[in-house]
């Protein structure tokens, strides 16, 4: 059973930035894509950034330029950098991965901006 676990959420003021990491207990060039997702109170979850297996990355419009995604290979991992982060990326954050059966997904990681 393929599990993901996230580290790196927190409170964080506005403008300020945030590092969260996704560690797959599998090799992640095994998936199609892996990445970030979001929650807010009363709304759908929504794609924040992926990574294909390919390495193409994409972003939702509200966060590009601002965050960026990373991979790590050799530790079955894939990092959000969240820079210049705004009340209205308070969310849960979770870690998604699928392959071309599955999609896995992390318990998630609260961020919370906030002054």
């Amino acid at each position: 059973q393929v599990q993901l676990v996230e580290s790196g959420g927190g409170l964080v003021e506005p403008g300020g930035s945030l590092r969260l990491s996704c560690t797959a207990s599998t090799n992640i060039f095994d998936f199609n894509d892996m990445g970030w997702y979001r929650e807010a109170p009363g709304e759908q979850r929504e794609l924040v950034a992926i990574i294909e297996s390919g390495g193409v990355t994409t972003y939702a419009d509200s966060v590009k330029g601002r965050f960026t995604i990373f991979r790590y290979g050799p530790e079955n991992t894939v990092d959000l950098r969240m820079l210049a982060l705004k009340p209205e990326d308070t969310a849960i954050y979770y870690c998604g991965a699928r392959t071309l059966r599955n999609k896995y997904w992390g318990p998630g990681t609260q961020v919370t901006v906030s002054s």
